[in-house]
């Protein structure tokens, strides 16, 4: 803290103030307070967790994967491309299984789920290269995100179906949008929108147990939150005439018409203000041309 606010009593011989903080307990009381909150925090996710055994399909090792207790789950809200939005622990921070022995990787329902082709890849072109890495107990946003990039790299390298690259992409989406990375969710929302589009086409259903119209539905959100409200009015279009779609999905995609018809007439209104403006200072600027052309002929 500057002297200044001592300042005037240097002829009292207090001279040598400097660096005094009169709030120096309060302050280093705030800061335990802060780190017993912190503590506390990781030691209630801690006793929301448990190590399970599993073996890696690619080199075989045992090892432990940390896994949320099935009771621990809170839901606060969930967003209306399915994201659930946590409380206390958050489940997709546990998603991804690492194997640190050989740098295999993928979401735990698709862990088992390789070929014996997509095995040699893993081990010519992720294994060769792994240096492993220990993880804390608890994990976080940072380590989440890590953890799937990972995941999604093994994809890449097995040749994976569309749906698992982009189910990966779409949880990689919702990791940034709680990190309010605004830039990097709308990477990977796009990335997810080609993946499942291609899905849609070319895939078995269900798809990571979503239907027909419920992946209509997610395709339909996903070019609404990527700014293609043409294309995402298309898919939409699709679920609420669908005779075999259900009622409840129906009622929720015309919530999300709704709000793409709105936005698109408050984007069209603005425009028309726009071009009226500018044809007004058009005009204006005729009258002034045609007004000082009578002095400078």
């Amino acid at each position: 803290m500057s002297k200044d606010i001592f300042s005037g009593l240097e002829n009292l011989g207090f001279e040598d103030i400097d660096n005094v903080n009169l709030y120096k307990k309060e302050d280093d009381k705030m800061k335990q307070d802060e780190e017993k909150i912190g503590q506390s925090e990781e030691y209630k996710q801690r006793s929301l967790l448990y190590d399970m055994q599993v073996t890696c399909p690619v080199c075989e090792v045992n090892f432990k994967v940390r896994a949320v207790k099935t009771s621990a789950s809170r839901i606060l809200k969930k967003d209306s491309d399915s994201f659930i939005r946590y409380g206390v622990i958050n489940p997709y921070f546990y998603d991804v299984w690492v194997c640190n022995s050989c740098g295999y990787s993928a979401m735990k329902n698709d862990f088992h789920k390789i070929r014996s082709f997509q095995i040699n890849s893993v081990k010519e072109k992720i294994t060769s290269r792994w240096r492993g890495k220990n993880y804390p107990d608890v994990y976080d946003i940072d380590i989440a995100i890590e953890r799937y990039k990972l995941a999604l790299l093994n994809y890449v390298v097995t040749e994976a179906k569309s749906s698992k690259k982009a189910m990966n992409c779409l949880k990689l989406a919702w990791m940034y949008r709680l990190k309010e990375d605004a830039d990097n969710e709308m990477t990977f929302l796009k990335q997810a929108l080609d993946g499942f589009s291609d899905a849609y086409y070319n895939e078995d259903f269900p798809i990571y147990e979503m239907n027909k119209f419920t992946i209509m539905y997610l395709i339909g959100e996903l070019n609404r939150r990527a700014q293609k409200p043409e294309e995402a009015l298309v898919w939409f279009s699709k679920i609420i005439t669908a005779p075999g779609a259900p009622q409840r999905l129906k009622d929720k995609t015309r919530d999300q018409k709704d709000l793409i018809e709105e936005s698109l007439k408050k984007e069209s209104a603005s425009n028309e203000d726009l071009t009226e403006g500018i044809s007004f200072d058009d005009e204006n600027k005729k009258d002034k041309k045609g007004f000082f052309s009578k002095f400078f002929k």
